[in-house]
């Protein structure tokens, strides 16, 4: 059986509406040469705006490309020519990292520094968006790659000098997770609360009632022996 192209079908369709659209200018248009004629050249400008927009596979293209870039530029990524996120790569490291950027380093933080106010374990809001989630590490300054600290300044406070914290919240659905890396300025500590979030057992032992606070797994309190 031959196979029949997009363009044919949209030519037969076009031939098919070609009845009814006569039936349609001598409906409503009335019965005059003129006013048929006018009537055809409106319908004809219609259809050709159809092709170029809605019936374009080029149109649609560029319209696909538009919500990319508006996305991505809305989530602070920046974008290749290509128009693929460029930093999506920097967004993984904060999950886990061998370089020890957005507190996945595995040294000792001993002493612990009075300005680090919230400890691993500690539920915190996150002040911007109203979450609330768990702090997993920190580091007592921002440590991250140049792109990254390139671009931080909240509220006009140089970031690389705040402690920031790494923290667990709820994810889109149900059983998914979505890790951060915020400045101290941007948490809050809450109590009264429990949150539960898929995974903490990986950090957690379990949580302490008295002291609003998760317990740490033996390998991550040698991380943080003071916490």
């Amino acid at each position: 059986m031959p196979r029949v192209s997009a363009t044919a079908l949209l030519q037969v369709a076009l031939l098919l509406s070609a009845v009814p659209a006569q039936y349609y200018i001598s409906r409503w248009y009335g019965t005059t040469a003129t006013q048929r004629f006018h009537a055809t050249a409106r319908l004809l400008r219609i259809w050709k705006d159809l092709r170029s927009s809605y019936l374009s596979a080029t149109a649609w293209a560029e319209w696909g490309n538009l919500q990319l870039s508006k996305v991505t530029s809305f989530l602070g990524f920046e974008t290749e020519a290509n128009g693929f996120p460029k930093s999506l790569k920097i967004e993984r490291m904060i999950i886990d990292n061998d370089q020890g950027y957005f507190g996945a380093s595995k040294t000792v933080r001993k002493p612990r520094p009075p300005y680090v106010f919230l400890r691993v374990g500690d539920v915190v809001l996150e002040t911007r968006n109203n979450m609330v989630g768990v702090v997993i590490s920190w580091d007592h300054e921002l440590t991250a790659p140049s792109e990254w600290v390139n671009r931080q300044n909240y509220e006009g406070i140089k970031a690389e000098k705040t402690p920031h914290y790494k923290i667990l919240f709820n994810g889109p659905a149900a059983s998914s997770i979505t890790v951060a890396y915020l400045p101290q300025t941007q948490l809050e500590r809450v109590t009264g609360m429990r949150p539960n979030i898929p995974t903490l057992d990986k950090y957690f032992t379990h949580f302490d009632g008295a002291q609003f606070r998760f317990v740490m797994q033996p390998w991550l309190r040698a991380i943080f022996p003071e916490d």
